[in-house]
């Protein structure tokens, strides 16, 4: 093999989790389990490069062609847009982008809506797609707090299980869109290596489907 798949596996929980999907599926790089602080893991033997990254910057890496190949959550391809292929839905890190406010919130259409967001490419496309005018308020730490202290009407996050939200005296009160890994390649790097990318692929949705 000419030279290392590279792979840019998510940071967290959940990049635990594709990496376990992609051990099981064969390649496996025991490295990468050890404790330690290294960011890159190699296995010669398969041909496979792995390195950790910020979930948010995945895309990048894939786009320009650090990366072969990488996973993503759904709410980042939806945000960033990345120029990639999205080649599969790993089905893991499931949840949902939703709009969230206090309870018994009602939307007065005749004044702008205030979104409070860590996601604002996402919620002003969805509320265009309505035609809903709206006011975007960007923030990048706890969204929830905004409705409370009167800074927006309405937030705009990913809900998981909705514990946090009922804490705080919020409520869902429309699902966007639903939420989950997924599997993308660098487009002239599929071209490339298209048969060792789509039978990591096809390993990986045989896991899906069981």
């Amino acid at each position: 093999m000419n030279r290392f798949l590279n792979i840019a596996l998510p940071k967290g929980r959940l990049g635990e989790k594709v990496y376990d999907m992609f051990a099981r599926a064969g390649y496996e790089c025991p490295d990468i389990l050890e404790e330690n602080r290294k960011l890159v893991f190699e296995n010669e033997t398969l041909g496979v490069r792995y390195f950790w990254v910020k979930p948010s910057d995945v895309g990048v890496y894939v786009e320009r062609g650090a990366a072969d190949i990488g996973v993503a959550g759904k709410d980042i391809l939806l945000e960033y847009s990345p120029d990639v292929y999205e080649l599969l839905d790993l089905n893991l890190g499931r949840c949902r982008m939703a709009v969230a406010a206090k309870s018994g919130f009602y939307d007065d259409r005749r004044r702008t809506l205030r979104v409070a967001t860590k996601f604002s490419n996402i919620a002003a496309n969805y509320y265009a797609s309505l035609g809903r005018d709206i006011d975007i308020i960007h923030l990048n730490g706890s969204i929830e707090i905004a409705p409370i202290l009167g800074l927006s009407d309405v937030i705009v996050d990913i809900v998981e299980t909705g514990k946090t939200l009922r804490e705080n005296n919020l409520e869902v009160v429309e699902t966007i869109v639903p939420i989950s890994a997924r599997l993308v390649a660098n487009k002239a790097g599929y071209e490339f290596r298209r048969e060792q990318i789509e039978a990591l692929s096809s390993a990986l949705a045989k896991l899906v489907e069981a």
